[in-house]
């Protein structure tokens, strides 16, 4: 794992937009990250539906599960510079 970016422990889902939002800190600056739902399921290749009362829970879960696999993707995406604007990496 390349350590120049570092990925705290931080995660929380956000109903609004039905995504995962968490923190990667390089040379000191911390940058917004972001995986959807979408993203998620496609990593899982589990069925989840939006309507789940449990949905918050279920994406958490899969976020942890597949943890390792996001942050490289977003990793790849830092190193590219594809922030959005408002200075954010989407998966």
């Amino acid at each position: 794992m390349n350590q120049s970016v570092l990925f705290p422990d931080l995660q929380e889902w956000n109903a609004q937009v039905f995504c995962i939002d968490f923190p990667a800190q390089v040379q000191g600056a911390n940058i917004e990250c972001r995986v959807t739902l979408k993203t998620l399921l496609r990593i899982s290749v589990s069925l989840l539906d939006r309507k789940d009362l449990e949905v918050a829970v279920k994406a958490l879960a899969l976020f942890d599960e597949y943890r390792f696999d996001i942050e490289e993707e977003i990793e790849v995406l830092i190193e590219q510079e594809a922030f959005d604007e408002q200075g954010r990496i989407n998966l």
